[in-house]
């Protein structure tokens, strides 16, 4: 597994805002700069399928891995690899810390880390900034 970026920041928002963000996927584009359209086959619960079509590229399976109270974890299927977005949520003294990590793994990571691994790389901070002044009900 490669880890292409991390981050971490704090909120007043409650942590159910953020998981109801996560949850209206064809919102995503609000906060989500890389992102032209997510669209979710169903409810959003563990085990969901949908498809996400990144700007300037074509449009890529996911499943909804792992949700709880406290993580939500999404896989896009890649040609020869997969693209984890692991989104984690802890609450302490009224703030909600959200930690962020992107990883790719698979016998092609290689090559989709030098092809967009970049890119991801310097959007995984703006993107949660931008969802949390969302979450927050500030403009982004």
């Amino acid at each position: 597994m490669t880890i292409i970026a991390t981050a971490q920041a704090s909120s007043t928002a409650p942590a159910a805002a953020f998981f109801a963000k996560w949850a209206d996927m064809a919102t995503w584009p609000e906060w989500n700069n890389d992102t032209e359209w997510v669209r979710l086959d169903g409810p959003f619960v563990q085990g969901a399928t949908g498809t996400l079509k990144p700007k300037g590229g074509p449009k890529v399976p996911f499943v909804v891995e792992r949700l709880s109270d406290t993580e939500f974890v999404d896989v896009s299927k890649l040609i020869g690899a997969r693209l984890t977005f692991d989104h984690q949520i802890t609450v302490a003294d009224g703030r909600t810390t959200i930690s962020v990590t992107v990883s790719i793994d698979g016998p092609l990571r290689w090559l989709w880390t030098k092809v967009m691994g970049g890119d991801l790389a310097k959007s995984v901070r703006p993107d949660l900034d931008a969802l949390i002044a969302v979450a927050e009900g500030v403009r982004a």
